[in-house]
């Protein structure tokens, strides 16, 4: 049997002193903070990020707090063999895989929160979902001290956060936003796509279709952005999605809402966002836009 050529560390001694050997010999460390399950999304962050560093470090950590009660963490995929493999496929140099006493020890009872851009869009249906991913991040960062730290465009509200998070907080990560992949069909990827059934994906291929077809109404002038997304919210209720969470437009930056008293100057470069759920799984996906005034 083959054996793996990535090293796994699963406490922050170890890996504090292993990127402290690294950056003692002069090399840039990367991280990817991952839930596991990986698809050939993450493993696109991977090859992203190895054109940045010398190093990087995956984690895998399904985090117990950015769980609501009502949703999935017990049934969330976890694979770490299968995982383990894809991670040698792409040549990755470590794995981080704490247990929970290892992010969270018994007495743990701080709370990172970030405020503004963590309300509303996935915060209004997750509440307490973004100070679960806040608090993990800050943790992995803090483990680690990684020159750059990679996060997926599909999570497009999370990367702003963190981002958000890294800066205020003075953490010397460099925070960057890898592109969003999708597969052959079109759908954005994520673990979460496993749980759809055939039928349910065919239902879920029409949220990328609605963001595109919201871009060419509003882009074309063809629609108001108001009357674009009530359009596309019942595409997708009549197409099949049991919910539609959101169907929103926010400015690029700081996800502040699209409005006329900042034209500046035209166009507003800004994202078209969507939550909708298709059987009992929740999907997101995101696209850029421009908004002409």
């Amino acid at each position: 049997m083959a054996t793996s050529s990535v090293k796994i560390i699963r406490n922050k001694k170890d890996l504090r002193a292993q990127v402290r050997e690294w950056h003692m010999a002069d090399l840039k460390v990367g991280m990817v903070p991952t839930m596991g399950a990986l698809h050939h999304g993450h493993l696109s962050l991977i090859r992203e990020i190895q054109k940045h560093v010398d190093k990087v470090v995956v984690s895998i950590f399904v985090n117990p707090k950015q769980f609501g009660p009502n949703e999935d963490f017990d049934k969330y995929p976890r694979s770490e063999t299968a995982d383990i493999k894809k991670l040698d496929e792409v040549d990755t140099d470590l794995l981080y895989a704490p247990d929970v006493g290892e992010i969270y020890p018994e007495g743990f009872l701080t709370n990172v929160s970030v405020a503004k851009i963590t309300e509303g869009l996935c915060a209004a249906k997750r509440p307490g979902h973004f100070d679960g991913v806040t608090t993990v991040v800050t943790k992995l960062l803090l483990q680690c001290l990684p020159d750059v730290a990679l996060f997926g465009e599909k999570d497009f509200q999370q990367y702003t956060v963190l981002k958000q998070l890294a800066n205020d907080l003075d953490i010397p990560t460099d925070v960057m936003c890898g592109k969003l992949i999708r597969d052959d069909d079109g759908l954005a990827t994520s673990s979460r796509n496993v749980y759809l059934s055939p039928e349910e994906r065919k239902t879920a291929l029409e949220i990328p279709k609605t963001l595109k077809q919201a871009i060419e109404d509003i882009e074309s002038g063809a629609l108001s952005m108001e009357e674009a997304l009530a359009k596309g919210t019942q595409h997708l209720l009549d197409s099949g999605c049991k919910e539609v969470q959101y169907l929103e437009i926010r400015q690029s930056d700081n996800l502040d809402p699209i409005t006329t008293t900042i034209a500046e100057t035209s166009p507003i470069l800004a994202r078209i966002l969507v939550a909708a759920v298709v059987g009992k799984t929740r999907l997101i996906d995101n696209m850029p836009i421009k908004i002409f005034f």
